[in-house]
């Protein structure tokens, strides 16, 4: 379960205590330590998010898509043709792979197939050497995500830098939900806007301050995420904002760990796009825990 602590956590760490005599803050730290390793491990995976390399906005009518300048999407790589992308006025998409390229779609040796975009449920993936790309929407408009897993980003990654690990930023949050969930603006670093179900909010008390962050659903089979910023932002962290990921409240208390916020995908590469937080989730002071801002990034 990402960014959070499993509910059962409270009796491991009273067996744990009574096992090795570890105090409770050793054990929390040493639950952190691993949330961060699984966090680094997942982001250099060869298909995540540092090895994006484009992202190409596609015209209705046929797009030809190749590594060659004289292509309509040209990649960062991969044959000088790979084929063409015909889009539908419906919105309908359909790939034909180019004689010479050697390409496959969901692996397999197919030279034309529909393209399945990821808001549909799994997106079709056209895959050449070490690059994939699949389709995907964006302000109403169709594009295709590429990625390679021999990217820079990836490859020369520098790893993740954080706050010191703080017990107090681990909160204890009254759950407010809402009697019917609440689809709510938000806007993407590209200034489009989308909406999100937001289930109810996390309220707490900083530093004089009530806080209510909205609290967004992305799925059941998801853990509950929040945008945030705060006065580190652009500073000590990402401009843009932060993410942390958290359980589905027990009862009428929700875990809000910020040591596990972490940042999201456009602080390591210009090619996502990636939430802003809502108003209420611009905190007004500083948060210092969690990521820090990328030392190989951009602003």
């Amino acid at each position: 379960m990402k960014g959070s602590f499993a509910p059962g956590l409270l009796l491991a760490i009273v067996l744990a205590l009574a096992a090795t005599g570890r105090g409770a803050g050793e054990l929390y730290q040493d639950e952190v330590l691993r949330a961060r390793a699984d966090r680094l491990a997942q982001l250099t995976k060869p298909d995540n998010w540092l090895t994006l390399v484009g992202l190409h906005y596609l015209k209705v009518g046929e797009n030809t898509v190749g590594a060659d300048r004289n292509n309509d999407v040209v990649l960062a790589g991969g044959p000088a043709r790979l084929g063409m992308v015909s889009v539908a006025a419906n919105g309908r998409l359909n790939l034909t792979i180019a004689p010479e390229a050697d390409a496959q779609i969901d692996g397999k040796p197919l030279r034309s197939a529909e393209l399945r975009p990821e808001e549909m449920g799994k997106p079709t993936l056209v895959t050449f050497g070490t690059m994939s790309f699949y389709a995907l929407e964006r302000g109403g408009k169709k594009a295709l995500r590429v990625k390679d897993s021999a990217a820079k980003t990836r490859t020369h990654f520098l790893g993740l830098d954080y706050f010191p690990i703080d017990p107090s930023w681990r909160v204890e949050a009254q759950w407010v939900p809402f009697e019917k969930s609440r689809q709510i603006p938000i806007t993407n670093m590209l200034g489009q806007a989308t909406r999100a179900l937001a289930p109810g909010k996390a309220v707490f008390q900083r530093e004089g301050k009530t806080i209510e962050l909205l609290v967004i659903d992305e799925g059941p089979n998801e853990p509950l995420f929040i945008v945030i910023s705060d006065a580190t932002s652009g500073h000590e962290t990402y401009a843009a904002a932060r993410f942390i990921y958290t359980a589905r409240p027990k009862g009428d208390k929700i875990i809000l760990d910020f040591n596990l916020a972490e940042n999201p995908p456009c602080a390591f590469t210009t090619f996502s796009t990636c939430p802003l937080p809502p108003a209420p989730n611009r905190l007004p002071f500083a948060v210092n825990a969690g990521e820090k801002k990328y030392r190989g990034g951009h602003e």
